[in-house]
């Protein structure tokens, strides 16, 4: 039982980095309706950015490890806006009321260059930020096994669900959420209700970039390195978990990214960790295609 406990514990904080990253992921693509590949991408080049820029000011700049992450944070907050602001208004903007596949291919394209751009300012070394905050605290021991997490996976989650939970808060009860409802269920009535279609855009992929920034500080500070493939893995999961749930609350998509990342945890401590993503994969396609063929028929009647 404490084995058990031990994986839930463990789920808790890859489950947290799920759904910040699914709540963001809502929040473009409840408007855009479009597959955005680059979503995962910005997430690990974030992380990558955080990681590089804090080895630079550790080793260059002789700062002290907090000022060298500070400021590596702060340099991945700042590319974030900056990649969400060229995204919105040089990419999806002009790509949204064409061919889907027109979205697909650019943003695989904007992962390909994220992704060799971090490898080629990292010159395809890779850079590992030293253990912090890495004192285990107990939950619960017996027979010699103790059930822990680190400081550092507390505070993740912790910060996690405050920021999500608060955002939620604002998201129903703000205008900024009213619009996003109004644009992600009918652009062109919500335009002619006075709604700045937009703008209410470029907001949702700021705000949507900078919860992967956020969300690849995270990761980069708990495992120490985010590597060059992360994007790519951590997208297509993101995707998928996502479609399952829908695009209408940001809120319902981030609960169900958690789950998710529970079931992760859950089956690397009793099964295979080879087949682990193997196997999830087919139960995320197996769900959306009946949960696809459930909205349908529901269409159609």
């Amino acid at each position: 039982m404490l084995y058990f406990y031990q994986q839930v514990l463990n789920g808790l904080h890859s489950g947290a980095l799920y759904a910040l990253l699914a709540f963001g992921y809502v929040l473009t693509n409840g408007i855009l309706h479009r597959t955005n590949l680059a979503y995962g991408a910005l997430f690990a080049f974030c992380g990558q950015t955080m990681i590089l820029t804090a080895a630079f000011g550790y080793q260059a700049l002789w700062l002290t490890l907090a000022a060298a992450v500070a400021l590596g944070v702060i340099a991945a907050i700042l590319y974030a806006a900056l990649i969400s602001h060229i995204l919105s208004r040089s990419v999806f903007e002009r790509l949204a009321d064409r061919s889907p596949n027109a979205i697909v291919v650019t943003t695989l394209g904007i992962l390909i260059f994220l992704s060799e751009a971090s490898r080629i300012a990292a010159d395809t070394h890779d850079l590992w930020l030293p253990p912090m905050l890495a004192a285990p605290v107990i939950f619960a021991q017996g027979d010699g096994f103790k059930v822990t997490l680190t400081v550092i996976q507390l505070l993740d989650c912790a910060g996690v669900v405050a920021l999500v939970a608060l955002a939620a808060w604002l998201f129903s009860h703000s205008s900024f959420g009213r619009s996003w409802r109004a644009v992600s269920d009918d652009p062109k009535a919500a335009a002619m209700c006075g709604v700045d279609v937009r703008a209410v855009f470029r907001r949702a992929v700021l705000f949507g970039g900078f919860c992967a920034a956020l969300a690849g500080v995270l990761a980069g500070l708990y495992y120490g390195n985010v590597s060059f493939g992360t994007g790519l893995i951590y997208g297509l999961k993101i995707l998928f978990v996502t479609a399952v749930g829908g695009y209408l609350s940001p809120l319902k998509a981030a609960l169900g990214a958690a789950a998710f990342g529970m079931a992760e945890s859950l089956w690397a401590g009793y099964f295979p960790l080879e087949w682990r993503d193997a196997w999830i994969y087919l139960f995320l396609v197996a769900m959306l295609v009946l949960i696809g063929a459930g909205r349908d028929q529901t269409k159609i009647a």
